[in-house]
């Protein structure tokens, strides 16, 4: 398994209010498009704002849909830079300049000045 990404879709609604974006899913989004080729070393998924966000549920659980998050694969090194969860046995990041942050070290990438 890859390292997998999940993005909040941008146009979503909240309590009638919107459309909005999230501004940490874009944070990282700018990552992707400075780097084009993350995109084919990690799974990148859209996701839509009502809960329950299943495809994350599947993974980490109920309790943990924020987004954006980054589930890391089961290759993933311990010793990147980074403050990784873990649940149910899987490890994931939900906080967006950590996942940059990881995402540069792992694919050896600039990092945040």
């Amino acid at each position: 398994m890859k390292d997998k990404l999940f993005l909040m879709s941008p146009g979503f609604t909240n309590a009638g209010l919107g459309p909005f974006y999230c501004g940490d899913s874009v944070s990282v989004e700018g990552l992707l498009g400075f780097f084009p080729e993350l995109r084919d070393r990690v799974d990148v998924t859209y996701i839509e704002f009502p809960r329950p966000r299943q495809a994350i549920v599947d993974l980490i659980g109920e309790e943990h849909q924020s987004v954006p998050v980054l589930v890391l694969a089961d290759d993933a090194s311990a010793a990147r830079p980074v403050n990784a969860k873990t649940t149910g046995g899987r490890r994931y990041i939900d906080d967006e300049k950590q996942i940059r942050q990881y995402l540069s070290a792992r694919h050896d990438l600039p990092i945040a000045g």
